[in-house]
């Protein structure tokens, strides 16, 4: 059915698609939102921004990728792609960890409570899928992208700020990436849904929940 139904989307696109929206690289994308959006956040000096976003490519993207081929070598994964539910458990696990670690890191800066809160509920959203991913399949990349969404409306609310020009990609970008995941057959759709609610509803209401205590 699924083939049926997205038969004019190239399989080669999908993949582009789902390498440019891994939920490696959506930290980073959210945080290149946060610095260049018409916010305050936008005047913070430059080397702070540049420091928050080494950390996370150096902690959150770098380092994960670097241990890929001594899990495959150790029989650990399968694949690069980890399009097996199993596939995923140990680099979720240690996806979680790292971005914990990174939450850590941040609160020993001086920094707005908006990035703190952005790291906090990046580091929860990822125990949630990990937490999840032990007993169902549910798609990481939308959980990213449902997560991206949230932070443009989140940021928007909070800061009294029309947010058009990001909101348009951020939904854009999210259909997208279901409609490849679809394509190319790694998620049903209530996986592909399921992630994207989780990854929206999750992100709003930790924000909302933590923003009270920090």
């Amino acid at each position: 059915m699924n083939n049926i139904r997205y038969a004019a989307f190239p399989d080669k696109l999908a993949r582009i698609i789902s390498v440019i929206l891994h939920p490696f690289l959506m930290p980073v994308y959210g945080l290149l939102i946060i610095f260049m959006a018409p916010t305050l956040y936008n005047y913070l000096p430059i080397t702070v921004k540049q420091l928050v976003i080494l950390i996370v490519l150096i902690n959150n993207v770098m380092l994960p990728l670097s241990l890929m081929p001594f899990f495959i070598h150790n029989n650990l994964i399968r694949s690069w792609f980890m399009n097996e539910r199993t596939d995923r458990i140990i680099p979720l696990i240690i996806s979680t960890i790292l971005y914990f670690v990174t939450t850590y890191i941040i609160f020993r800066f001086t920094l707005p409570n908006f990035l703190k809160l952005f790291f906090i509920a990046t580091a929860f959203l990822s125990l949630t899928a990990t937490l999840i991913n032990f007993w169902w399949k549910i798609s990481l990349h939308s959980i990213g992208a449902g997560a991206i969404l949230a932070l443009v409306l989140v940021l928007s609310f909070k800061m009294h700020t029309p947010l058009l020009w990001y909101l348009i990609p951020s939904i854009l970008g999210g259909g997208l990436i279901l409609s490849a995941r679809l394509k190319l057959n790694l998620h049903n759709p209530g996986q592909v849904w399921a992630g994207f609610l989780t990854g929206s509803l999750g992100f709003a209401v930790i924000v909302m929940l933590i923003q009270k205590f920090i």
